[in-house]
């Protein structure tokens, strides 16, 4: 994935993160604030950490 885009959906989860947390008629229960921001938190390093699942140059075999 290009860096603009994981930047776009970094940005992007953690705002509705954040939405979340803070909005008073959130879905979400207060006492799992912590928990919520933690999971954006980690998506996010993870996403940026991880390469993509593909394919090698020169693995895929022909028939």
């Amino acid at each position: 994935m290009p860096t603009d885009v994981k930047a776009i959906v970094s940005v992007v989860v953690l705002l509705v993160a954040l939405g979340f947390v803070y909005w008073s008629g959130s879905p979400i229960r207060p006492d799992f604030d912590k928990f919520v921001l933690f999971i954006a938190v980690f998506f996010i390093v993870a996403m940026w950490i991880f390469p993509e699942a593909g394919v090698k140059k020169g693995i895929i075999k022909k028939r």
